[in-house]
C-alpha cells in the first residue's frame, strides 16, 4: 500500500503533503514521537530532513534520501533559491493589495515557542503578500511568499500587521477549526538532474 503522504518519490528525494496537526519531526518526549518523519521512515528508512513546517500548518514538504541530496537541497533553502507560496485566511485585510514586510525576529526565551520582534537582536525575516479577496464572515484570503524561513515567520508577520491568521491562537488569531495556513506551492532544482521541479497543492480551506 502506498504511503498516503507521498506525492512523488525518487532515488534522491521525496515530496510529501503534511496534514495540519501533525509534527514534521519528533519533538521532546515520547508523546511527541509521532510525526511525519516517523511515518515516512517506515517505508523510506533512508529519509533525511531538509526543512520543516509548523505542526498546525499543512502542505508541501521536500525530503532527501541521501546526504548529497540533503546538502544540495539545504543549500537551495539557505540561498533562497527555493520558491515557496502559502495561502492563509486572515482575520482582516492588509494595508494594500500587495506588498512586503521586513522585520527582525527572535525567540521569546521566557515564553517558548513564541517569536517576537526585536530590531536589535532579531534575525532578518522577509515576506511578500498578495490579497486574493474577501471571504464570507469578513475573512480575507492572502497568498504569502516568504523570502526567508524563520520560525513562525508568516504567523508573526500577519499578526504584526493586525491581521492574525484564523485559528492561530499563539499570535492572536480568532477561533477556527484549524490554523488556516497551507504550503501550496514548492519549486526547487532537482538535486541530481538540476531540472526545475514545480509542485502545487490544493488549499483545504
Amino acid at each position: 500500500m502506498a504511503n498516503p503522504y507521498v506525492i512523488e518519490s525518487h532515488d534522491s528525494w521525496i515530496l510529501t503533503e503534511k496534514p495540519a496537526g501533525l509534527l514534521s519531526v519528533p519533538g521532546k518526549g515520547p508523546e511527541k514521537a509521532d510525526c511525519l518523519y516517523s511515518r515516512l521512515q517506515r517505508d523510506f528508512p533512508d529519509i533525511l530532513v531538509v526543512h520543516r513546517l509548523d505542526q498546525p500548518t499543512s502542505g508541501l514538504m521536500i525530503w532527501a534520501r541521501n546526504k548529497e541530496a540533503q546538502k544540495k537541497l539545504g543549500h537551495q533553502f539557505e540561498q533562497r533559491l527555493i520558491h515557496k507560496e502559502y495561502q492563509a485566511l486572515l482575520s482582516s485585510g492588509l494595508p494594500r493589495e500587495e506588498g512586503g514586510l521586513e522585520l527582525r525576529q527572535r525567540l521569546d526565551v521566557d515564553n517558548r515557542p513564541l517569536q517576537i520582534i526585536d530590531e536589535e537582536k532579531g534575525k532578518l525575516s522577509l515576506t511578500r503578500w498578495r490579497l486574493l479577496g474577501e471571504e464570507s464572515g469578513g475573512h480575507w484570503r492572502v497568498q504569502l511568499y516568504p523570502e526567508t524561513g524563520r520560525t513562525h515567520q508568516l504567523r508573526l508577520h500577519m499578526a504584526a500587521m493586525k491581521a492574525p491568521i484564523l485559528g492561530d491562537s499563539l499570535y492572536g488569531g480568532p477561533p477556527f477549526y484549524r490554523m488556516a495556513l497551507h504550503a501550496c506551492v514548492l519549486e526547487f532544482l532537482d538535486p541530481v538532474s538540476g531540472c526545475l521541479r514545480h509542485f502545487e497543492s490544493v488549499v483545504p480551506f
